[in-house]
């Protein structure tokens, strides 16, 4: 079985959510790990384990960053990490696959499915074995305890309850 480790240098945990109903606000995390076990060349079989630094957020905005981090959204001291660990890999067609798997936050552990891109493999310049992948997704914020929210005068709220995923990952086999 090959142990591939997520290349923190050359991946992106990155989210995206419509605020005042009209915009988009975006963020990632800075700090994550992850790790993917397979032992199919075109990793039909892959176990992947994810988590990310709630304290690690960031929109680019230091208020909005201390606002996600309070109680009204992650509450990070009480839960300082989110975990996602695969249940099951489906290839559809070509290098498209559908990772389904359990998305922890707040301690609440909710069904996800990712669509996944196997991107290829590569060898770089020091002879490390890459993997490239780039998943997308949905969940409700509100489905793991992200609820806070402020009505709009003219109809709406200020945050939107979809919360879009975009994953761009490069994983480093292990020897």
């Amino acid at each position: 079985m090959a142990t591939y480790k997520i290349d923190v240098t050359h991946s992106e945990i990155a989210f995206k959510v419509k605020h005042l109903m009209i915009t988009n606000v975006t963020g990632n995390f800075t700090k994550f790990d992850a790790t993917l076990q397979a032992e199919n060349p075109d990793f039909t079989d892959a176990a992947i384990t994810f988590e990310a630094d709630i304290n690690s957020i960031n929109t680019n905005n230091a208020d909005r960053d201390a606002h996600l981090k309070s109680d009204d959204f992650f509450s990070a001291e009480k839960f300082p990490t989110l975990h996602f660990t695969s249940t099951q890999i489906n290839k559809l067609h070509g290098s498209n696959y559908a990772l389904a798997g359990n998305l922890t936050i707040k301690n609440i552990t909710k069904p996800v499915t990712l669509d996944v891109e196997f991107l290829g493999l590569a060898t770089d310049p020091w002879g490390q074995s890459k993997a490239g992948f780039e998943a997308t997704g949905k969940i409700n914020r509100t489905d793991f305890g992200l609820t806070w929210n402020a009505a709009l005068e003219a109809g709406g709220v200020l945050v939107s309850e979809e919360v879009k995923l975009q994953f761009n990952i490069q994983f480093t086999k292990q020897a």
